[in-house]
Order: C-alpha cells, then sequence, then structure tokens
C-alpha cells in the first residue's frame, strides 16, 4: 500500500513541472495537511450548499489526506511533531471557512467577491497537485 501511495506522489509531482514537489519532508506535510484541511472546510460547506458536490470534495480530501499519511512518518523521523502537523490541518481549514462564510454571507460585496476568489485559489494551488485535476 505504501508503496502504490509513494508512487502516486512521485507520478503526481512528475507530471506536473509547474507544481514541483516541496523540497523537505516538512514542507510537504505542510502542502498535504493544508490543502487537507482546506478541502475540509469545502466538503462542510457544501453540506449546507450543495450535497452532491461535497462527495466530489471528500474524495480530494481523501486523496490529500493519503499523501499526508505517507509523508508524515518520515517527516516525524526527522523531528516534525504530529501537534505541528495538526496545526497546520486545522489553521487552514479555519482559513478556508472563513474565507467562504465570508463569500457567502459577507455585507461587502467587494469584500465577498474577494474572499471567494481567494478562496477558489488556496483550492486550485492544491488542485494543480492532483492529475486530473
Amino acid at each position: 500500500m505504501k508503496s502504490g501511495i509513494l508512487f502516486l506522489l512521485a507520478s503526481l509531482f512528475l507530471a506536473a513541472p509547474g507544481n514541483a514537489l516541496p523540497a523537505t519532508m516538512e514542507e510537504r506535510v505542510k502542502v498535504f495537511a493544508q490543502c487537507t484541511g482546506r478541502f475540509s472546510a469545502l466538503m462542510e460547506h457544501q453540506w449546507m450548499f450543495d450535497g452532491d458536490a461535497s462527495e466530489e470534495t471528500a474524495l480530494r480530501r481523501a486523496d490529500f489526506n493519503a499523501m499526508l499519511d505517507a509523508v508524515l512518518p518520515l517527516a516525524l523521523e526527522r523531528g516534525l511533531t504530529g501537534t505541528t502537523a495538526l496545526h497546520w490541518q486545522l489553521e487552514a481549514k479555519m482559513a478556508q471557512a472563513v474565507l467562504l462564510q465570508q463569500a457567502v454571507f459577507g455585507q461587502n460585496p467587494a469584500r465577498a467577491q474577494a474572499a471567494a476568489r481567494s478562496a477558489a485559489n488556496h483550492l486550485e494551488l492544491c488542485n494543480h497537485l492532483l492529475l486530473g485535476a
């Protein structure tokens, strides 16, 4: 199973030259944790407004969680703590949730549009790391 995930990781980043794999294990954990958090926030947001879309988002979240699970043990061996990885995930989730809430419920149209663009940009950065996204 782990060799399959590592192969997936290698193929993902070799196929996307503009989105190089972060150089260190710590950076990889951070990116995968942040993307997992962002897709968690989107999935929960979609539960309120678009339940069908949440199913696709859950698959994306699972992809990033699998990549996180693949690199986390190596990063832990090199001194990263699980608490730090969880912090990155939760911080990104909360930030994404705030952007999504502002985009939908914001009273200032310009700010709501800016929040929607920012939320979309964060997710797009993550999507570029996956094949077929």
